[in-house]
């Protein structure tokens, strides 16, 4: 045991894991927060606590992990390197597991060109793969980047973030590889919609020697609509929406509840997949679909079973 989190705890019990996405809100309101963590509480192992998602300003990732600790509920925070140098970085990663936190993503961070201040300095001073690096030097040295002991290490599982869909397809496995060599523990998957795609960089990772050293968690996400499948599909980059799933939304009676059907359909088909060790649920600004997902799916979290 690394870091004493109950996602790996429930990770390396080899139960079947079920992370979800909390959002941090644009404004200083805590209620936000715990209403969240409140709807996912005891439907899932963790919840990730998203980190100025797309590049735009919310509240820290690090105080909304403390509301949801508060709340009983376990989460992964994220971090990017978008927004802060190696020293800013270091000293938050030391800060955070001092409040609790025990799972961290780390995670390069969407450019600010995409968020709403595209005028701010992008940091970069590292990427996912140093950070990773980074934090596994912090927690096993332990010790600084710079080379100096900590006296008291920051105990966390180290998790990445990896796109089965991107371009060239080849080094996606390879990619992840690098991460574990770096030192992650966990890796959590971009949406899968096309599965056969998916088995297809499973079968590498496997080829790879990628599933023996690192628990990947396959990432799903319920459609609201045929317009959100189609968007995705068309303007979100590494996204792979095949057309018969933009068809079928287009076709359903309730689009919603459809897209919740689609959802829990392709859980049960990554389950089945050599390698796969739980899912990650991004139901963005829909927390209230993911109880009724892991009902669905029959979903138990391994800490709840």
């Amino acid at each position: 045991m690394r870091s004493g989190s109950t996602l790996e705890t429930v990770l390396e019990a080899g139960k079947f894991a079920v992370t979800a996405e909390l959002g941090p809100p644009k404004s200083a309101d805590p209620q936000v927060i715990i209403d969240k963590a409140n709807i996912l509480k005891g439907h899932v192992d963790a919840v990730n606590i998203t980190d100025n998602q797309t590049a735009i300003a919310r509240m820290s990732s690090m105080a909304a992990a403390k509301l949801v600790i508060e709340q009983g509920l376990e989460p992964i925070m994220q971090m990017t390197c978008r927004d802060r140098n190696r020293l800013a970085m270091q000293a938050d990663i030391l800060g955070a597991a001092a409040l609790g936190v025990k799972n961290l993503l780390c995670l390069t961070g969407d450019h600010q060109s995409f968020g709403n201040h595209p005028q701010s300095l992008g940091v970069f001073d590292l990427d996912s793969v140093t950070l990773v690096r980074m934090v596994r030097d912090m927690r096993d040295g332990p010790r600084f980047q710079c080379g100096e002991e900590i006296a008291f290490a920051p105990r966390l599982f180290i998790g990445a973030a990896a796109n089965p869909y991107a371009d060239p397809f080849p080094f996606r496995a390879i990619r992840l590889a690098k991460k574990v060599d770096a030192g992650i523990d966990f890796c959590q998957t971009q949406i899968i919609y096309n599965v056969e795609k998916f088995e297809e960089f499973m079968r590498q990772c496997r080829e790879l020697g990628v599933t023996e050293r690192c628990k990947i968690l396959a990432g799903v996400a319920p459609l609201k609509s045929a317009g959100t499948a189609r968007y995705m599909k068309n303007r979100v980059a590494g996204m792979d929406v095949p057309d018969e799933l933009v068809e079928r939304m287009s076709a359903a009676a309730d689009p919603q509840d459809e897209g919740i059907d689609v959802c829990v359909e392709i859980i049960k088909r990554v389950k089945e997949i050599d390698g796969v060790a739980g899912v990650h649920i991004m139901a963005v600004e829909w927390e209230s679909a993911v109880p009724e997902i892991t009902k669905r799916a029959g979903l138990i979290p391994g800490s709840a079973s």
